[in-house]
């Protein structure tokens, strides 16, 4: 093959690319746009009529005996999505769209602490995989086709694309450069930019997080920032082992699926009513914007921790992310005296750090830091994610990754 046959051959496949990314951008940020306007009627639903928080053992057995009716083989979510793209088996069944859509609206409204980028990314997913049918794409063009899918979801539900298309790679393997896979970071990048743009078309508003003082940097605040990132990590690390040992508890004691959501729901409200807890229900955007500008109670990242594990691993569907923003947000809020830092960078730092840590995923965190809150918070929260990083130790929220064996560096020699 000449050269100029190979230039075109490989303008010819970028720009098939580019066009799937399109695609793909196309439908996951209106499938984001349609879920970001139904949880917040839910929520709204919700806080207008507290008593739909005694629902929340109905619709937990309803979640879950969907899911055990038609739902098994899309059960794992972005674990599912994540495994495909390593070893790809099957295209992604569409109905994981639907159903996660349905029982994460549906959970938020009776008030299970759960978040909102495990549902985007699995419909971004599994709206993308459908490509494969129709263009009948080769394993590498669905790997990339799925990458985008979860590049366009999480980058619209949030509203950060470039942190978007860098958590598709890194997510598969971690941090690790020789693993991750570049070459799909410029399509991946198309569908994130474009699925924001998407979402902002049809009307989406994402929050805004507001830091009025930022310090300069020095022998303290750098110091502060590492033993902030360090606690950080211990606390994805808890966030994560306690989620899956939780629920894998749960599992080996109540076997019937519908089951578990439904006594794990009812002991859930159950506490809720009796603690007055309804600030640590749903995403709690509340609480965290409050944690960029006021002391809030030094126990709520605590709280926040253990009403979603409960959440999560009873079988409420919704996703992790923005619970661990939570968490992280009132740690660093609690921090902030301690440290003598200012609370609005704390909570900044602390809102992307404790994802870090519990995601292994410190260079789309550091990006999304630079999105949300700008250069010079982005600088001391790309530290903090860095040392999250290495105190998580080998902890995930997501089993399907594959991280290298230790998170040391090599040896020189």
């Amino acid at each position: 093959m000449s050269r100029s046959q190979i230039f075109f051959s490989k303008v010819s496949t970028a720009s098939w690319l580019f066009c799937l990314s399109l695609g793909v951008a196309l439908l996951a940020g209106s499938a984001s746009a349609l879920f970001l306007f139904s949880l917040d009627w839910a929520t709204r639903t919700r806080e207008a009529h507290r008593w739909l928080i005694g629902g929340l053992p109905l619709v937990g057995f309803a979640v879950g005996w969907l899911y055990l009716k038609w739902g098994q083989s899309v059960d794992r979510g972005n674990n599912l999505l994540i495994d495909e793209i390593h070893d790809p088996r099957q295209v992604v069944p569409l109905r994981m769209a639907p159903l996660i859509l349905g029982s994460t609206v549906a959970s938020h409204l009776v008030g299970a602490s759960v978040g909102r980028e495990g549902t985007a990314v699995q419909m971004g997913g599994a709206l993308a995989d459908q490509l494969t049918h129709y263009f009948k794409l080769s394993v590498a063009q669905r790997r990339v086709v799925l990458m985008t899918g979860i590049a366009a979801g999480f980058a619209s539900v949030f509203g950060t694309p470039l942190a978007g298309a860098v958590f598709a790679l890194e997510v598969l393997a971690g941090p690790a450069l020789r693993q991750m896979r570049w070459a799909a970071l410029w399509p991946c990048g198309v569908a994130a930019v474009a699925a924001d743009q998407v979402g902002l078309w049809w009307g989406v508003q994402h929050t805004h997080y507001p830091v009025d003082s930022v310090p300069a940097f020095s022998l303290w605040s750098v110091c502060a920032v590492v033993l902030a990132g360090g606690l950080m990590g211990l606390t994805g690390r808890l966030f994560a082992h306690s989620t899956h040992a939780f629920s894998a508890w749960v599992k080996q004691r109540i076997p019937y699926a519908p089951l578990r959501p439904f006594i794990g729901g009812a002991l859930i409200a159950a506490a809720v009513g009796w603690w007055q807890a309804d600030r640590y229900l749903g995403l709690g955007i509340p609480v965290i914007v409050e944690a960029f500008s006021q002391p809030l109670a030094p126990w709520d990242f605590a709280a926040k921790l253990a009403l979603t594990v409960a959440s999560l691993g009873v079988g409420f569907k919704g996703g992790e992310v923005t619970p661990l923003f939570y968490i992280g947000a009132t740690l660093g809020n609690a921090l902030a005296p301690l440290l003598q830092m200012p609370i609005g960078l704390m909570a900044a730092v602390g809102f992307v750090a404790v994802f870090a840590g519990a995601a292994n995923t410190p260079l789309a965190c550091s990006v999304m830091a630079l999105e949300l809150f700008g250069l010079e918070v982005g600088a001391f929260a790309a530290l903090a994610c860095a040392v999250s990083y290495v105190f998580s130790g080998r902890a995930t929220i997501y089993t399907a990754q594959r991280l290298r064996p230790a998170k040391a560096p090599p040896p020189l020699t």
